[in-house]
């Protein structure tokens, strides 16, 4: 009857609430008339788990919390524990992190691109985006083995120097990346229907990002030039030329136009940071953080009890706590360290861009019909793993 709400449960299992996000909708016919983000459908304990392990084992931990940009979180992680101990790393490693980190923005942005996209029935941009990430995937394969976790941050640095052939390879995906993003930029930025459902929806102003502490693409969105890689530089970001990306709207076109003009700015700063390597150490000479080199372990005894006694006891932080933080793809990554001086840390808490980005939909969705909610959900790009951790 005309009047009457329904409730309606969307999610935790719905392809389009990117993870198991459960939205409780009541509806005036398609009107949405409340909303309320319920979580904790992944709660995996990760920031508890992390004090039963060593500084070094952490890691592994921290790289599924964002599972999509598990660099920025093994960084902000890193960045902790290096200025709790008072460790500076090469400049080698930190141009090489930085890269690490902008080719995983750019992946992270076309997974989010193409999931978009095929929520709104286009998948052909589906297959362009995921085809052109397997290319940014498949550098990270070379460099470490492993493709969506690198995983090869350690404190004091790097675990292991770039692949011969990973800055030529590199260079050839940056040559032909313009290309493809001019291809997805035709497909999509004046599509008709693409505007229609994105433009005026979802709108988040400045007044509700600064309520809900909303970072990264959602905020630029709103037109605050709010970027941690400007304000809190790290890694020698403040070397390198890049532009902040903003729109005024606040609506999901004007978050979709940011992240698009992100990817642009990311493969500069690649460029940038192939053309600044330099010869060198990709980690601290300090053997209280760092394995002897591996070729040492045949000929020393002195490496080999080092070694062992690094994997399974590792190293004594003082007592003290640190804040480390990046810009990931998705906002503002806090990693927030408290040592007592053991070898695991005391408490370790995460600021997660995600967990206000989810809150904030409850304030934007009234309002808006059934099929916009789709839209808004993933113009904000949660990722679970990120909110419950």
């Amino acid at each position: 009857m005309p009047g009457d709400l329904m409730e309606l449960n969307l999610g935790p299992q719905h392809p389009s609430t990117h993870g198991v996000l459960r939205l409780k909708l009541r509806l005036d016919g398609e009107v949405v008339v409340a909303a309320e983000p319920v979580i904790g459908y992944l709660h995996t304990g990760i920031e508890k788990e992390c004090e039963t392990r060593t500084y070094s084992q952490i890691f592994t931990l921290v790289d599924r919390i964002d599972y999509l940009s598990g660099p920025a979180e093994e960084q902000a992680y890193a960045s902790a524990v290096e200025e709790l101990m008072g460790l500076e790393i090469p400049e080698r490693a930190k141009t090489i992190r930085m890269i690490l980190l902008e080719l995983s923005r750019m992946q992270s942005h076309l997974v989010w691109l193409g999931t978009s996209a095929l929520e709104l029935n286009m998948s052909s941009v589906y297959m362009y985006c995921f085809a052109e990430r397997e290319k940014i995937l498949d550098l990270f394969e070379e460099m470490s083995g492993a493709r969506m976790f690198p995983s090869c941050w350690r404190i004091g640095g790097l675990a292991y120097d770039l692949d011969p052939n990973f800055e030529a390879n590199t260079r050839l995906f940056l040559k032909n990346f313009p290309q493809m993003w001019k291809d997805l930029d035709d497909l999509l930025t004046d599509n008709y229907i693409w505007r229609t459902r994105l433009e005026g929806v979802a709108i988040i102003n400045k007044d509700l990002c600064q309520k809900y502490m909303c970072t990264g693409p959602v905020i630029r969105g709103a037109g605050v030039p709010y970027d941690i890689r400007k304000a809190y530089p790290y890694l020698n970001y403040s070397d390198f030329k890049f532009d902040i990306p903003t729109r005024t709207e606040g609506d999901a076109f004007a978050r979709y136009m940011v992240r698009m003009e992100e990817m642009k700015e990311s493969s500069s700063l690649v460029e940038q940071g192939l053309s600044k390597l330099k010869p060198g150490p990709v980690i601290v000479d300090d053997r209280k953080v760092a394995l002897p080199p591996r070729k040492e372990l045949p000929r020393s005894m002195e490496a080999v009890i080092h070694q062992f006694k690094l994997v399974s006891e590792g190293f004594h932080p003082p007592v003290g706590d640190a804040y480390g933080c990046v810009e990931s793809p998705r906002g503002e990554i806090g990693h927030y360290v408290v040592s007592n001086g053991s070898n695991r840390p005391y408490r370790l808490r995460v600021r997660s861009p995600s967990f206000p980005h989810v809150q904030v939909l409850k304030e934007v969705l009234p309002g808006y019909i059934l099929s916009d909610v789709v839209v808004a959900i993933a113009s904000v790009d949660p990722i679970l793993g990120d909110v419950d951790r």
